[in-house]
C-alpha cells in the first residue's frame, strides 16, 4: 500500500488519504526502499517514455496523452551563456503535450484516480493545469471539473474549453477555492488533482530526475543548479524530492547535490520575500499584475515545502522583475530559438540576477527550466466569448458542484 508522509513533521499515513498532514502541510509519497535501493543513472533516456517510472506511486499511463508526458530535450544553449553568466541548459517542458510540465503530474494523478475508481476528475487552474487535466482526463475517458476565476479572459477560457470540460467560474476568494475543492471533491465524487496534490508532485518530480540524468550523461556529471519558476510550490517539492530519492539511492552525496533556486515575479513573490527575510515559513503577500501571470499566487500551498527544499539543497529564490522577465524571453527566442511563455522565462532571468549577485559563478553548470510553451499565449481567445461556463458563487460551489 502507498505511503503518504510529512516532509515537516515525519508523520505517515496509508494512502489514498488528505493530501495535507494535521499539522496543515503538505503531504507526498514515500518512495518504495526497493525501488530506490535498486535505481542505477540510465544510460540514455528514450524521447516520449516514462523515465524512473519504477519510482512512482502507480504504473504511469499506457496509452493516450498520459503515456506521451515526459521525455522533454536537455538543451544545452551556449549562445545564452554571455548573457545569463553561467554554463546554460534548457529542460524544454514546454514540448509535453498540453505544452507544459503539468502533463507528467496529471498523467500520475489520473491514474491514481483510476485506480481507485473515481469516474471524474478536478482541478482548480486558469492555465496549463486546467489544459493539462482536461486533456488527460478525455484521453483516459473520465468526467472533469475546471475551476476557474469569474475574471478568466476569453483566450484562457477558450484554450480550456477545446478539451470540452465543465467549467464553473468561481465568484469569491479563489486562493481559498483551492483548499474548499479538496474537501468538497470526495463528496461529490470528485477527485481534484490540484497543483501541489501528492500524485501530481510524485509525477513532476520526473522534470529532475530526467534533467540531471541527460546532463551527466551529457558532460559526465550532474549540474551545479536548477533555477526553476515557482508558484504553488509543487513542481519545486517535486524537484527537491527527486534530489532526496537520488540521495537515498547512493547517486548523490551531499556535496554534489545541485543547488535548488526557485524565480518568481517581483509583483507577487511570497517565496522570496520569505527566502529575503530569513523567515521559515512563508505566507501570504499581496499579488500585484505582472507578465508572469501564470505563476502569480500569492499564497503557494507548498511555498514553505518548496523554500525548505531551496536551503536545504544550499539554494535560494529570487524575484525578477517584469522587464528582466521579457527581456530574458526575448532572448530564449532570438539567441536560442525558443519559444516560452512568460512565466518560464523568470528562470533564465533568475540565473542571470543570481550570476550578477555572484550567487552563481560564470564556470557553473545551470539548468533552466522552462515550464510551458510561448505558442499557447495567443491561441483561442476567438472562441472564449462562446465558451458555455457557469458562474456559481464560491460558497455555494459545495451545491453545484
Amino acid at each position: 500500500m502507498p505511503v503518504l508522509s510529512c516532509y515537516a513533521c515525519g508523520r505517515t499515513v496509508e494512502a489514498p488519504a488528505a493530501p495535507r498532514c494535521e499539522c496543515g502541510e503538505p503531504r507526498w509519497f514515500e518512495t518504495d526502499p526497493e525501488a530506490l535501493a535498486a535505481l542505477e543513472w540510465p544510460g540514455s533516456l528514450d524521447a516520449r517514455a516514462w523515465a524512473f517510472a519504477d519510482l512512482l506511486p502507480v504504473d504511469p499511463p499506457a496509452a493516450g496523452v498520459g503515456a506521451a508526458a515526459g521525455g522533454t530535450p536537455l538543451v544545452r544553449t551556449p549562445t545564452l551563456d554571455e548573457y545569463a553568466g553561467v554554463r546554460t541548459f534548457v529542460k524544454d517542458e514546454g514540448l509535453n503535450p498540453t505544452g507544459s510540465f503539468k502533463d507528467r503530474g496529471t498523467a500520475v494523478g489520473i491514474e491514481l484516480a483510476l485506480a481507485e475508481g473515481a469516474d471524474a476528475v478536478g482541478t482548480v487552474s486558469h492555465g496549463n493545469m486546467a489544459m493539462s487535466t482536461a486533456a488527460g482526463a478525455a484521453a483516459a475517458g473520465l468526467d472533469c471539473v475546471v475551476c476557474v476565476p469569474a475574471d478568466i479572459s476569453a483566450e484562457r477560457l477558450g484554450n480550456i474549453a477545446r478539451y470540452e470540460p465543465r467549467i464553473v467560474r468561481v465568484e469569491g476568494d479563489y486562493g481559498r477555492l483551492y483548499y474548499d475543492a479538496l474537501e468538497i471533491g470526495p463528496e461529490r465524487g470528485v477527485r481534484f488533482v490540484n497543483s501541489d496534490t501528492p500524485g501530481r508532485v510524485a509525477g513532476q518530480k520526473t522534470t529532475a530526475l530526467e534533467a540531471l540524468t541527460q546532463h551527466r550523461a551529457r558532460t559526465g556529471a550532474v549540474p551545479d543548479a536548477i533555477v526553476l519558476p515557482t508558484s504553488s510550490g509543487g513542481h519545486a517539492s517535486g524537484a527537491y524530492k527527486a534530489l532526496l530519492e537520488l540521495r537515498a539511492a547512493g547517486l548523490l552525496d551531499e556535496a554534489a547535490t545541485p543547488r535548488l533556486y526557485l524565480v518568481q515575479a517581483a509583483a507577487c513573490a511570497p517565496v522570496a520575500a520569505a527566502y529575503r527575510d530569513g523567515r521559515e515559513a512563508v505566507t501570504r503577500v499581496e499579488r500585484g499584475e505582472t507578465v508572469a501571470y501564470s505563476i502569480a499566487n500569492p499564497d503557494p500551498p507548498s511555498g514553505t515545502r518548496a523554500l525548505h527544499g531551496a536551503r536545504e539543497t544550499g539554494g535560494g529564490a529570487v524575484a525578477v522583475e517584469d522587464e528582466e522577465i521579457l527581456d530574458a524571453q526575448r532572448r530564449l527566442a532570438a539567441e536560442a530559438g525558443l519559444t516560452v511563455e512568460a512565466s518560464s522565462a523568470t528562470a533564465l532571468a533568475g540565473a542571470r540576477r543570481l550570476a550578477a549577485d555572484g550567487v552563481l559563478d560564470s564556470e557553473d553548470s545551470v539548468v533552466c527550466v522552462t515550464t510551458g510553451s510561448g505558442f499557447k499565449e495567443s491561441v483561442g481567445a476567438a472562441a472564449g466569448d462562446e465558451v458555455d461556463a457557469e458562474t456559481v458563487p464560491l460558497d455555494e460551489l459545495g451545491d453545484r458542484l
